[in-house]
């Protein structure tokens, strides 16, 4: 009887294509954020935890089948099902540096310090990697110390572990949000590098800044977004007239804030994702819950690009556990699989070192550890073939609600705290802020001409 034989290299394509989907189990998981990422990169999420009451009715809504415990302080290790990945962004709150005068209680907060009851479940369970997502802020809360320290929990659990600072902006959603993603691979630093490292060194990008105060804009009566919105806040959405850093999205003499569909859109999610029909909820209500949830959601499309690294390092023979990978091996290979990390200002030291020193630990961007050792270097947040996108592209065709809209004093008071803080506002945006509040000049400035690239006060970008 005749069989058919392959080569053995299509036999190794056969098998991935046919690897069974891996499990993902996500904590301190918000709206789904990194669950809906792993699905579009092939996984099947088998467990979810979360606490607060309206992020838990949005995954009831997506995941219905799915289980959801509540409180991962009460959680028991034996609940959580076996999965190959974990995954969690845990509360930054005590990390991120908009506290200000609050102060930032790092790790030692109530909430920020989840992450060691998460590292607690790690212990018992060995899941194969970790992923973590959070605020730049890790990197220096508490002097650095933080990170210091929440690279040696995961090193002392047998994980190797990397990390990058990645900014959404390049892959695909226009909204400039860095984030700190930290890959913990059990046992192997090759598949953790990997995950987080292209073979090829990131694009530096020049005049980045310029997104912010130019547009697309062609002329007509609609909106006249930038370019690029800032980083979403969890906030509820409401404008006082004392916050100048958020988006707004001016008109010729109107200008309203982000709808909470646009920041579905912003952060990468299908359209109403967060849209629920609670008939107990007012509208008010319900965009602020919005608001608030999406402003603390990772975003969809870093989080599919970081799983689909994942998944092929999972099909790959390399990812298998591997102790005995030596130091000056892991050096070596670092430096020559991951240009990223390679450069004039890398440094490379002992873990142990600088974490038991009393000096302040300044953390680049982007490392490696493995075995007390860690390579590191300020790695640009951007890959080597980054995807673009503009405001433009998701904001709403039709006019919306007019609670969406500014009032004259509130107008007023932008304008006075940008004045007062010598800042500078997209230009479409300043002039039609001194409409609405009444103290414009009518004179149209040089940029609402299309094309024209000018700040606020009118000099070149």
């Amino acid at each position: 009887m005749y069989q058919k034989t392959y080569p053995c290299y299509m036999l190794g394509i056969w098998n991935r294509g046919r690897m069974k989907k891996p499990k993902v189990v996500s904590f301190f998981t918000g709206i789904g954020g990194f669950d809906l990422g792993f699905e579009r990169a092939g996984f099947d999420v088998n467990f979810q935890c979360e606490i607060h009451a309206f992020c838990k009715s949005v995954l009831k809504h997506h995941w219905p089948q799915i289980p959801c415990a509540t409180d991962i302080t009460s959680l028991e290790p034996e609940s959580v099902p076996d999965a190959e990945v974990w995954c969690g962004g845990f509360p930054c709150q005590d990390l991120s540096v908009a506290r200000g005068s609050k102060g930032r209680h790092g790790l030692n907060g109530s909430r920020s310090g989840l992450f060691f009851r998460l590292s607690e479940l790690a212990k018992i369970k060995k899941p194969r990697v970790i992923l973590i997502e959070n605020v730049h802020g890790l990197l220096n809360s508490n002097n650095g110390k933080d990170f210091a320290e929440l690279l040696h929990t995961l090193g002392s659990l047998n994980y190797a572990v990397s990390w990058r600072l990645l900014n959404s902006r390049y892959f695909g959603v226009p909204q400039s949000r860095p984030r700190v993603y930290i890959c913990a691979w059990m046992k192997n630093p090759t598949s953790a590098g990997n995950v987080l490292f292209e073979n090829n060194p990131p694009i530096h990008l020049k005049n980045e800044r310029a997104a912010f105060l130019t547009t697309s804009w062609k002329q007509g009566s609609g909106p006249i977004p930038p370019k690029l919105a800032f980083c979403l806040a969890a906030t509820s959405g409401r404008h006082t007239g004392t916050d100048w850093s958020r988006t707004y999205i001016p008109y010729m003499n109107e200008v309203r804030r982000l709808t909470p569909l646009e920041c579905e859109r912003l952060q990468g999610f299908p359209d109403h994702w967060t849209k629920l029909h609670l008939a107990d909820v007012d509208v008010e209500k319900s965009d602020s819950l919005r608001y608030h949830a999406l402003g603390n959601a990772v975003s969809v499309a870093v989080i599919k690009w970081v799983a689909e690294r994942i998944r092929e390092q999972l099909a790959n023979a390399e990812a298998a556990p591997n102790s005995r990978i030596s130091v000056n091996k892991f050096l070596a290979e670092s430096l020559e699989k991951w240009p990223g990390l390679r450069g004039s200002k890398m440094i490379c030291n002992k873990l142990s070192t600088v974490r038991d020193g009393d000096e302040k630990i300044i953390w680049p961007n982007a490392g490696v550890l493995w075995k007390d050792i860690f390579i590191a270097n300020s790695t640009p947040p951007s890959l080597n073939e980054p995807a673009h996108s503009d405001l433009i592209e998701i904001i709403e065709r039709i006019k919306p609600d007019v609670r969406y809209f500014l009032s004259p004093n509130a107008a007023e008071g932008i304008l006075r705290r940008v004045d007062s803080q010598n800042r500078h506002l997209f230009p479409h945006l300043r002039s039609a802020l001194e409409r609405l509040s009444g103290n414009a000049s009518h004179k149209l400035i040089e940029a609402d001409t299309p094309g024209s690239q000018t700040t606020s006060k009118g000099m070149s970008l």
